[in-house]
């Protein structure tokens, strides 16, 4: 009997000591197992933007990355949209994209729709639904019907997933709204970043943050415009005053520092003047076709509005523009508001505010009704194209002009 007990609770004993070393072994591999998730989470929240290899040769990204990640807040388990707005040829999607190529390592999933507003023109927003669930779930052969599939399909797959997703230029709210919805429809930590020219567009989609792009600093701007012609941080020698021209009309806009640049790149000095003395009367063809995609997206009366800022009103008072505005039945209030709202304009101290390079591209868009004849443009600024008019007799062409001038100089 006293043996049967004895083995008895030695074999319980031996089973509770095992059981016991066990779930000991079991909770501090679980232990191991979440430290090691949280120093791998701790170091790649950490790690800083701008020491990635994604940032080679790009100029002045450190600060506007530090800017962005800021926004971003990435670790946090919030659901976070930022949205980041400025003129065409600003560096919106260069900035992005650097961020994403940098983060999207990080997250379960991630989506880079590229170019939003004319691939939903061309082809709907089914394919770009498509191609946001086959790169985040790595599924090739997804097949979206119809708009509202696509909706169903994303919030019911990915709403426990932490994801990256970058939508460059979108234009329409109802794209915002058909590819990332709202914050629920994607897991925990989850980061959605939206470019846009058009700032209210973010605010009628409430995002959580909207980072406004900047022009390039002088230091930066030289740096840019040196690697692209003279394959070096400074200008050659014999090159720094045309490079200061070449400055002063970019005004830190990196896509004009780009292409101006390279053109430039390899040419004698001789042909320096000659092109740069070439763009008083016409603008790069490239830079010109980016700035008018804000244009074309306006009103009749906001078209109309922003080539009278253009033209005349440029550095006036706002008050003093809309009243004159106003007379004319162009509802000022409103159109001022979307013009500066998509970043064709500034307000500063009440003043009307405008990038050389997007007035440029107004009086391009003037200078285009008659290229032969100024007196048959819409609008007429230059002092030798009014006299051209009036000397040729095409006042009565002119008349609306001349009431608003007359307007202008009282």
């Amino acid at each position: 009997m006293f043996l049967c007990l004895f083995l008895g609770f030695f074999f319980y004993f031996l089973f509770y000591f095992k059981l016991t070393t066990s779930l000991l072994f079991i909770q501090s591999y679980r232990l191991e197992a979440n430290l090691i998730k949280e120093i791998v989470g701790y170091i790649l929240r950490n790690l800083s933007l701008t020491n990635s290899s994604v940032l080679e040769g790009l100029v002045g990204m450190d600060s506007r990355l530090a800017e962005l990640g800021s926004l971003l807040s990435i670790g946090t388990n919030d659901i976070r949209i930022v949205g980041i707005c400025g003129m065409g040829g600003i560096g919106k999607t260069t900035i992005a994209k650097a961020v994403y190529d940098r983060l999207s390592c990080q997250f379960e999933g991630s989506s880079y729709l590229a170019n939003v507003r004319e691939a939903s023109r061309k082809h709907g927003l089914e394919p770009l639904q498509e191609q946001l669930l086959s790169e985040i779930l790595k599924e090739s052969d997804m097949k979206i019907r119809n708009v509202d599939k696509g909706i169903s399909m994303t919030k019911n797959r990915l709403r426990h997933m932490r994801v990256l997703v970058f939508l460059d230029d979108v234009d329409q709210i109802n794209q915002l709204e058909t590819l990332v919805g709202k914050h629920d429809w994607f897991g925990l930590g989850s980061r959605i970043i939206i470019t846009t020219r058009d700032e209210h567009l973010l605010t009628a989609f409430e995002v959580n943050h909207i980072y406004k792009a900047k022009e390039l600093n002088n230091e930066e701007a030289v740096k840019l415009f040196s690697a692209k012609a003279f394959r070096k941080n400074q200008p050659t020698k014999g090159y720094v005053a045309l490079t200061d021209r070449v400055l002063h009309y970019a005004k830190g806009v990196p896509l004009a520092l780009n292409v101006l640049g390279s053109f430039l790149f390899g040419r004698n000095i001789t042909e320096w003047r000659s092109a740069l003395d070439r763009l008083k009367e016409s603008p790069i063809a490239q830079v010109l076709e980016i700035l008018k995609i804000s244009y074309e997206g306006l009103e009749y009366t906001e078209k109309k509005i922003f080539l009278d800022i253009a033209c005349f009103f440029k550095g006036e008072d706002k008050d003093y523009v809309a009243k004159i505005l106003d007379g004319c039945g162009f509802y000022p209030d409103i159109g001022i508001s979307v013009l500066a709202q998509k970043s064709l304009i500034t307000i500063l101290k009440n003043k009307l505010l405008m990038h050389d390079l997007i007035q440029e591209m107004g009086w391009h868009i003037v200078r285009e009704e008659s290229l032969d004849e100024p007196g048959k443009c819409s609008r007429l600024w230059h002092h030798k194209d009014i006299y051209h008019a009036l000397m040729k007799n095409t006042v009565r062409d002119i008349v609306d002009n001349i009431i608003f001038s007359q307007y202008h100089l009282v």
